[in-house]
């Protein structure tokens, strides 16, 4: 299906193509980016999208007739997201992609195609999909790095005020800062290995073994408790009793039953490659925790005393939770201004809590 075209194009048409030219160009260049950093599946969908955009890069220089003397830069979100793509991880570039899909410049374009507007819907789903797929991967690590560090940041800002707030000397506020610092990630890092060792040792007590099945063939055919294992395991009751007798009829015949496995319950897999390793949990909580609670401490580490390192101290804590606010946003599709404002209040309203009871001890104890 061919577009619309106006007899004697004008000028800014000559223009606006020119842009569309470009940008369809930058954004192919971000998917073959994005499909050289990857494998299997996912390379094929980013290399089909980067040819989907060298078709729509053709639709205009054909109209342009040939390629321009002179052509305009590429939009600043387009040159982003291609120099994220040759250097980051995708999914941050795909979120962007996503947010960018969605705006297509051709549902008002009379020289862009019906297909072409098409493809444009088709896009975004597509990145949808394929940042859904980047976001289910990253939820669990992505989860505990923003709860660490902003664990860190909150907790020893809340210290630091609460502490400098009753007047104590520099030297004291620093020492309690220090003090949080270790206690905090050293509590976090313990934390998370116990949790994790735990559920390991709880996924090993539950997993399921051949040892019923290695006595199968001292069982008679008709009673016995075999069935009950599968039984117990997941399957119905006459899948149960099927398996069962086909294990017994097998063993007894002198063939061992190497084909049958385990039968896992919906959502079971690898259970110890799904919890992870203990000691890479408890490690990575401890670095990120000191990562955030370093940041409130700072000032006080360069020499800076009273009003003026509580200040600094509030400036950098700010900078920091709102970037983490804006990459929650970012990566959840969201709006990252509201997530970046939204972090910042319950950070600062946390510290201003405990600023407000040293204040009140300091008070108290002059």
């Amino acid at each position: 299906m061919t577009a619309h075209v106006a007899a004697e194009p004008t000028a800014a048409d000559r223009r606006r193509w020119a842009r569309h030219l470009v940008e369809e160009r930058a954004e192919g260049m971000v998917y073959q980016k994005l499909a050289a950093r990857k494998t299997g599946e996912e390379r094929d969908i980013l290399q089909s999208l980067a040819d989907a955009e060298r078709r729509h890069e053709q639709h205009w220089l054909d109209l342009l007739g040939g390629e321009p003397g002179r052509l305009p830069k590429a939009g600043i979100r387009s040159r982003l997201l291609a120099w994220m793509a040759g250097r980051f991880g995708s999914i941050f570039v795909l979120v962007l992609a996503q947010s960018a899909e969605a705006r297509s410049p051709y549902d008002t374009e009379q020289y862009a195609t019906a297909a072409m507007r098409a493809d444009e819907k088709i896009h975004h789903e597509v990145v949808r999909g394929l940042a859904a797929r980047g976001r289910r991967r990253l939820s669990g690590s992505f989860r505990a790095a923003v709860f660490g560090a902003n664990d860190g940041l909150v907790s020893n800002l809340a210290l630091v005020l609460g502490i400098g707030a009753t007047g104590v000397g520099s030297s004291f506020v620093l020492f309690s800062g220090i003090a949080g610092l270790l206690a905090g990630a050293l509590s976090m890092g313990a934390g998370e290995f116990v949790s994790v060792r735990s559920q390991r040792e709880l996924l090993a007590s539950t997993e399921a073994n051949d040892d019923a099945a290695h006595s199968a063939g001292d069982l008679d055919i008709d009673e016995n408790e075999l069935a009950l294992v599968y039984r117990a395991r997941g399957m119905d009751h006459t899948e149960a009793l099927a398996r069962s007798r086909r294990i017994i009829a097998a063993a007894q015949e002198g063939v061992r039953r190497t084909a049958t496995a385990p039968v896992r319950t919906q959502g079971a897999g690898s259970g110890h490659d799904i919890v992870g390793s203990d000691w890479t949990a408890a490690i990575s909580s401890f670095f990120l925790f000191v990562s955030g609670a370093i940041v409130p401490v700072l000032p006080w580490i360069f020499g800076l005393q009273g009003m003026t390192a509580i200040i600094v101290a509030l400036v950098l804590v700010g900078i920091a939770l709102l970037v983490t606010g804006a990459m929650v946003g970012i990566l959840s599709g969201g709006p990252p201004l509201r997530r970046a404002l939204r972090q910042l209040a319950i950070g600062f309203g946390a510290a201003a809590i405990t600023y407000l009871l040293g204040l009140v001890f300091g008070v108290g104890a002059v």
